[in-house]
């Protein structure tokens, strides 16, 4: 079974608004659901959707429970001193912002290979491998 890092882009666009990439990242949000890839995040990651859920629904109490949700369906990766200095270290060579080298370094630490995210900004990860969410799950 393949090993993912799924970027906050996934579930925020699977849970938002109308857009080319909804039901793409739907269809990854499903196939982690059903158990057909082993979804991983950092908990960086749910804490980046939270903050995109308030600032659309304003809704804390539905912001929360998505959250409960999206937590309760990946394996969270903890975000530690560790992380934290490995994506320090990435972010003057890669083409990424801060949040996204929490990511890219918890995959990395984590022997994760690859992360789906239309982001290609990430193909500047060296060791990293970006799956475009409009490739079938």
């Amino acid at each position: 079974m393949r090993r993912l890092l799924l970027d906050a882009t996934i579930p925020i666009y699977a849970a938002g608004r109308p857009h080319p990439l909804r039901e793409p990242c739907t269809a990854w949000m499903r196939a982690v659901v059903a158990r057909r890839i082993d979804g991983f995040a950092s908990t960086e990651m749910v804490q980046e959707f939270v903050f995109h859920r308030l600032r659309v629904t304003g809704n804390r109490l539905q912001a929360a429970h998505e959250a409960v949700d999206l937590a309760g369906s990946l394996e969270l990766l903890p975000f530690d001193t560790e992380i934290l200095d490995r994506a320090l270290a990435l972010l003057p060579v890669v083409a990424i912002g801060g949040r996204d080298c929490v990511h890219a370094a918890t995959a990395l630490s984590c022997g994760i290979e690859a992360i789906v995210t239309p982001d290609k900004a990430f193909d500047s990860v060296p060791g990293l491998h970006r799956i475009d969410p409009t490739t079938q799950p």
